[in-house]
């Protein structure tokens, strides 16, 4: 059974069921499904090849959906193109994976060069340039379904790109198991179910593309709501008695500075998940009080996706666990690692290692990258954690991001978690940069709640306070933004590559 399978078996059980609510536009899972079979059908005919690439570079919405599933029903292996990264980012994605088909909503035309792909527009205006559309192809194909291609479990779903910590991007390849895998375990973990609703408010590209399948299987609902801000994310919720989203910290916390946002009500609310970072534990009894105590978190990567561990709501109720990740879920295996490839016992520090179906097949056309990040089957991720006797993982740090300051390691989410506790503090980061007298001098960078007003030396004294004082930042900038990824995840690498140069805030 292959991962769209889940679709289509829903779509034969309950044709007539709402699969997606855009708007005020309902569209069944029969048509859903017909539409989907015509599109693969005609991608086929474009390129009769299994496995060649399908690059879709669109926002949220419908007929990326449709282009996503058609895809995998043609047995053809997704690029996913995110149009809020740079051209020249997503340009360097089509020249190495070089798909033969490039479907681009028409306002994300000029985000990329698609070098020898056929194009097609996916969401469409109506100008289009003479390029075939999904409309149009969908409307050429009606009725035809795609051949079932000779494919296997350990051929490619996707190749997703990653720069990490490194700053090296990286074709991550998913295999057909691996999406298996993230969706068994999603169903198993959840348990979702068929009036589970979920809210597309962050990038299908990312974490928000592992909850469709398993919805979908169940026979639940895919809510569209465009670009998504934080009032209007609020308001969806709402309006569509969504169950399930998935949110990066950043949004949680401009959710909680919404005015008004104590007056809401959630109450179909089940599974609020926290993905991409680690939310700030003195922000989680805020967030479950306002969220239907629905709030949930996952550890993964790309190149495990999604669900190596979650923490489920009533678990994350208790104080103790707010700085945990959860446990290990039903398919993967985690463990703590020495640096000598020793499994370590529960309380000790080390890497964070996982093994399973969950694991990546390798980086796409990099032996070398892949034999250094996959040793004897465990996938090393580059994550400093512990676990405890009760199985909890806790996240410590990237061990790239380690700060040798005077011969103490201190992890930046340490200093990060009491930052944040900083009543002007809306957002911080915490890097390390090079220094003559300690190794390395912790530095921070922090975007301030609107109409508050504070000084880098105010905050460094905020976190002296309740820190060793090698901990506390020795320089604090005050900075309108921080740098963010196309998701709004905040970035440590470019923040200290921005911030680091700079003196203005220095900390007594």
């Amino acid at each position: 059974m292959f991962p769209v399978d889940h679709f289509f078996r829903a779509a034969r059980r309950w044709p007539d069921r709402i699969a997606v609510q855009d708007g005020a536009r309902e569209i069944t899972y029969g048509e859903l499904a017909a539409k989907a079979n015509a599109l693969a059908a005609a991608f086929q005919s474009i390129d009769a090849e299994p496995q060649s690439r399908v690059g879709i570079c669109a926002y949220n919405t419908v007929e990326h959906l449709e282009a996503w599933l058609a895809t995998f029903a043609a047995g053809k292996t997704w690029v996913p193109l995110n149009p809020r990264n740079g051209r020249e980012e997503l340009s360097r994605v089509v020249e190495v994976t070089a798909p033969t088909i490039a479907v681009v909503d028409e306002d994300c035309l000029d985000k990329l060069d698609c070098g020898g792909a056929n194009r097609i527009l996916g969401k469409t205006a109506g100008a289009g340039g003479g390029m075939p559309s999904l409309a149009s192809l969908a409307k050429s194909f009606a009725g035809k379904a795609p051949l079932r291609p000779d494919i296997s479990l350990d051929d490619l779903q996707a190749i997703k790109f990653t720069g990490g910590s490194s700053g090296t991007p990286k074709g991550v390849m998913q295999t057909y198991r691996v999406w298996n895998t993230c969706i068994s375990s999603m169903l198993a973990e959840l348990r979702l179910d068929q009036d589970d609703r979920h809210l597309l408010a962050v990038a299908m590209t990312h974490g928000t593309n592992t909850l469709i399948m398993p919805t979908f299987s169940v026979g639940g609902r895919q809510v569209f709501m465009g670009h998504g801000r934080p009032d209007t994310i609020l308001d969806a919720l709402e309006k569509f008695a969504v169950t399930t989203v998935f949110l990066p910290p950043t949004v949680i916390y401009m959710m909680l500075a919404e005015p008004g946002v104590e007056r809401r009500k959630f109450p179909s609310l089940k599974h609020l998940i926290v993905g991409g970072a680690a939310i700030r534990p003195s922000e989680l009894p805020q967030a479950m009080r306002i969220f239907n105590n629905a709030v949930e978190t996952c550890f993964g990567q790309t190149e495990a996706p999604q669900i190596a561990t979650i923490m489920r709501a009533e678990e994350w109720r208790d104080p103790a666990n707010h700085a945990s990740m959860g446990r290990a879920t039903c398919l993967t295996r985690v463990e703590i690692m020495d640096p000598e490839g020793n499994i370590l016992p529960a309380g000790q520090s080390g890497e964070i290692v996982l093994k399973g179906d969950l694991v990546m097949k390798g980086y796409y056309n990099m032996p070398d990258k892949t034999a250094e990040t996959i040793i004897d089957g465990w996938l090393h991720t580059g994550d400093i954690g512990l676990i405890d006797e009760r199985g909890y993982v806790f996240l410590k740090d990237r061990i790239r991001d380690v700060i040798i300051t005077g011969g103490f390691n201190v992890y930046p989410s340490d200093v990060e978690a009491v930052m944040g506790r900083h009543p002007a503090v809306k957002e911080c980061i915490v890097f390390g940069v090079p220094d003559l007298k300690w190794g390395e001098a912790v530095v921070a960078a922090v975007e301030l709640h609107a109409g508050v007003e504070a000084t880098g030396a105010d905050i460094a004294a905020f976190v002296k306070q309740q820190l060793d004082s090698v901990k506390a930042p020795k320089i604090v900038h005050v900075v309108d933004e921080l740098p963010r990824s196309g998701v709004g995840k905040v970035l440590r690498r470019e923040a200290k590559a921005i911030f680091a140069p700079k003196s203005e805030e220095a900390a007594p």
